[in-house]
């Protein structure tokens, strides 16, 4: 059988348990995810066995240390992936939500609905914990899921998928729901990417080569999540030293997630009291500034590397960091709407007016006052676990939740109710 034959046989899988999976109400697909966290703590050394092999041909193949912690898992890491699990049960089932409603003059029952996508396909790099996370979150909306998970960690995504899918099939919830996309090649990609009609929706999570290549070339409808070229920006009415504090922490707390900044930007007036502190501290956390010609003037010599027009469109993931000065609240805007990735963007500043100036101008997902990007985030939020970050504008925008993954059905309800050119009659009335 061919990888294409492959393919096609779990696209139809996942489409019949789809059909099967809609309908259902909350409590069965609660049980359902409280069983598969129960099995992945029950076989987790399965799933670290697996792991471990992906991470030695990682290491192997020269892959960053930073992917490499990405991409590893070990018994506590899955407990947490479980209780990410457990926490997803626990969140209201926005299926059957009504999101308006009204009763028309011609008195007809009118109610929009929430209702599953269908079949979400997701495209991802790296980290295991997305397979579990993305299966859990599609399937208490009721969607079935096509996972494709990078090549690295194809044998971890094996085991997490058939882990899941035992355990689904002792619930009411069809174990067809997920699937794994067979294969590691690039033509595997390509078949759930031209799987319209079999997938109704792509949601591709991962670095900007990624997106774009699925944005691209995809037949099946995408909802692109971001890449998060963020910043923070030091106002000249900022507190200096709560600046310092936000802007270490949006780099360097976890730097290998898409909400860490990778550009900060500091007002003139306030440059020669906050930069060179900055710089000191910066370096003192391993980070590296590629910094512009007046951010460097107030470094001493090698503690800058000269920025290139590039690094500033760079989500780096890494201890690195493009720096520069602005003269205005307005060129500081300037430089995000040219360089940005209208994921989060922050200002820190004492000015109310500043603030909502910058809140009004800067058109991102997110925008934060005096706080990190870091908690762009749909467990910040108080969304749960979020299958990803919308930078886009259409259907959703910023974390996406349960909501996010749903779509709507209008129903209305008559009493025999016909339409006429002389407007609306009921039958046998």
């Amino acid at each position: 059988m061919s990888e294409a034959d492959d393919f096609l046989k779990v696209a139809r899988a996942a489409r019949e348990a789809a059909a099967e999976l809609a309908p259902l109400p909350r409590s069965p697909k609660d049980a359902a995810l409280r069983a598969v966290a129960d099995a992945l703590v029950a076989r987790a050394k399965e799933i670290v066995e697996a792991n471990a092999l992906d991470v030695a041909a990682a290491r192997e193949g020269g892959t960053p240390e930073t992917m490499i912690d990405r991409l590893r898992l070990d018994e506590k890491r899955v407990d947490a992936i479980a209780g990410a699990v457990r926490e997803v049960a626990d969140l209201p089932d926005p299926v059957g939500e009504v999101v308006r409603g009204s009763t028309l003059p011609n008195g007809l029952e009118l109610r929009q609905l929430r209702v599953p996508l269908g079949v979400v396909g997701i495209i991802y790099e790296g980290r295991p914990n997305v397979t579990v996370d993305a299966a859990a979150l599609c399937l208490k909306s009721g969607n079935a899921v096509l996972l494709r998970g990078s090549s690295s960690a194809y044998r971890s995504n094996t085991a997490l998928v058939q882990i899941m899918q035992d355990a689904l099939a002792g619930t009411e919830v069809p174990s067809g729901a997920v699937q794994l996309v067979p294969g590691t090649s690039r033509e595997s990609v390509g078949h759930l990417m031209r799987a319209r009609g079999l997938v109704d929706v792509l949601i591709p999570r991962g670095g900007a080569s990624l997106i774009n290549s699925v944005v691209e070339g995809s037949t099946v409808p995408v909802i692109e999540t971001g890449v998060g070229n963020c910043h923070v920006y030091v106002d000249e009415d900022a507190d200096l030293g709560v600046a310092m504090e936000i802007l270490v922490n949006a780099k360097t707390q976890r730097p290998s997630v898409c909400n860490a900044a990778e550009t900060f930007l500091v007002h003139a007036k306030v440059a020669e009291a906050f930069v060179p502190a900055a710089l000191a501290r910066l370096a003192a956390e391993g980070v590296t500034v590629h910094g512009d010609e007046r951010v460097a003037s107030y470094g001493a010599s090698g503690v800058v590397v000269p920025a290139t027009e590039e690094d500033f469109s760079e989500e780096y993931l890494s201890l690195d960091i493009a720096a520069a000065v602005v003269d205005s609240l307005e060129d500081a805007v300037a430089h995000i709407r040219r360089y940005g990735s209208a994921h989060t963007d922050a200002i820190v500043t004492r000015s109310q007016s500043a603030a909502r100036r910058f809140v009004a101008l800067v058109d991102s997902a997110a925008v934060a006052v005096n706080a990190s990007t870091r908690f762009t985030d749909g467990g910040e939020f108080g969304f749960g676990a979020e299958i990803g970050i919308s930078t886009q504008k259409l259907h959703a925008r910023g974390p996406m939740g349960l909501p996010e993954l749903t779509s709507t059905k209008w129903v209305y309800i008559g009493e025999g109710h016909l339409r006429t050119s002389a407007g609306t009659v009921i039958a046998g009335g």
